[in-house]
């Protein structure tokens, strides 16, 4: 009879356990590394007026969360930045009890706001794992269309399905994000684990006009998706980040 029962209190044991070591709050900072050459590459010979040393651009961003809801958005800083036009910097909140999301994104120096659900990815888990942080991570592959993978690296030390952007699904949050070419890459420099404040991961409300992502997206097509210059700008915007 006790060694039947052996089985049984060792797994309420080391339940609780690993559940206390678990993160379910705190505030992750992250790197993003853009390959400018990559990025502009079909806007003509971007060599020609990009400068080499100027070809990697550097963001920072953060991301607070709880068990419940989480903002993604850009590090603030009295700098002044170099080519601040060159890369586009998101401001992303999400209630992952809801299924809400509420992205403000500016396009062209004009900011827009976009609610919708929060989006849903396929994703392959692998074997392969890696180190960020101290956490041990496992590599996980979205294939986003015909032309376009992303590598994601998860930590399941972290619970809640968070990641840089509006990136999710995965069972732990993404502590590194990257597309297949290197043209673009994420990577947190560190976690912490302090508990944000309730306001700063709620929206302000507004009298600003807010857009379903799709109607947005259409209506900027309308406008623009004759131009080259218009369907590159729609695709980075719309349809992977």
């Amino acid at each position: 009879m006790i060694k039947r029962l052996l089985p049984i209190l060792l797994c309420l044991w080391i339940l609780p356990q690993v559940l206390s070591s678990q993160i379910t709050y705190g505030k992750i900072t992250y790197e993003r590394k853009t390959n400018l050459y990559k990025k502009f590459k079909n806007n003509g010979d971007v060599k020609e007026w990009l400068k080499e040393e100027d070809k990697n651009k550097i963001d920072i961003f953060e991301l607070y969360f709880n068990d419940s809801l989480s903002v993604f958005k850009p590090q603030e800083s009295d700098l002044v930045e170099r080519m601040s036009w060159a890369t586009t910097k998101n401001v992303v909140y999400q209630n992952h009890i809801a299924n809400k999301r509420l992205t403000e994104k500016k396009i062209w120096g004009e900011s827009f706001l976009m609610a919708d659900t929060i989006r849903t990815f396929k994703w392959k888990i692998t074997d392969s794992k890696r180190n960020i942080c101290g956490y041990q991570c496992r590599k996980a592959i979205w294939q986003a269309n015909d032309t376009t993978r992303i590598y994601a690296w998860f930590c399941a030390e972290v619970m809640p399905s968070i990641g840089p952007e509006s990136f999710v699904g995965l069972p732990g949050a993404i502590l590194g994000l990257a597309t297949e070419d290197g043209g673009i890459i994420y990577f947190a420099k560190s976690v912490e684990i302090v508990k944000p404040d309730l306001i700063a991961l709620t929206p302000k409300k507004t009298k600003q006009k807010i857009y379903k992502t799709s109607e947005l997206k259409e209506q900027i097509a309308k406008q623009f998706g004759k131009e080259k210059w218009g369907k590159i700008m729609i695709y980075n915007n719309f349809e992977i980040w």
